[in-house]
């Protein structure tokens, strides 16, 4: 066996997945991968076993930290569709620019997502969040429809919103920690 068949065939640590998960949703937010292909990588990351199956799932895309070529003619960046905090916090509020399609992960944190005066850019805006660890919490205005799926996922929402109001969908997985959508926040 080679040294390379050797270190491809080492085992997965948790610490070497996040690594590829954060790779994998910093790749997402730059639209490199779709929602449905992040899916299925994010699936093959946690049951990966080896090195060599960790680097299959992001061989096609730039290394960590590698440099980035601006699309021609373009003057600004297009708004920030992720955020990660890594053992820190991670805090959106005042007024800010909602993509339709908006990723937060929080390892060992918080997080905190104030939507009331956020400007919305679609009708359906699709939160996804991954709390490892971490509690986080989303306030969101009155008259919001808010929908959630996912694991360890709640909201406390009061009043019934209007008709065609906008929705906010959060698709959450909380490990040992909470996601929580909610249109007050609790003051201690």
């Amino acid at each position: 066996m080679s040294v390379e068949q050797q270190s491809q065939a080492v085992r997965a640590s948790d610490r070497d997945r996040d690594e590829v998960l954060v790779r994998l949703h910093t790749a997402f937010a730059e639209g490199r991968l779709s929602e449905a292909e992040l899916d299925e990588r994010i699936d093959i990351v946690l049951a990966a076993r080896t090195q060599g199956q960790l680097s299959a799932v992001a061989a096609d895309l730039p290394a960590a930290g590698g440099a980035r070529v601006a699309p021609e003619g373009s003057e600004r960046s297009p708004v920030g569709r992720f955020q990660l905090a890594y053992k820190g916090s991670v805090k959106r509020a005042g007024r800010w620019r909602l993509p339709e399609r908006f990723t937060v992960a929080v390892y060992k944190g918080t997080g905190l997502l104030d939507l009331r005066a956020a400007e919305l850019d679609g009708q359906v805006t699709v939160l996804r969040v991954l709390a490892y660890k971490s509690a986080v919490e989303i306030v969101v205005p009155p008259g919001i429809r808010v929908e959630t799926d996912g694991v360890g996922v709640s909201a406390e929402v009061h009043g019934v919103p209007p008709a065609g109001a906008p929705v906010v969908h959060i698709r959450g997985y909380a490990y040992k920690g909470t996601i929580e959508a909610k249109d007050r926040i609790r003051r201690a």
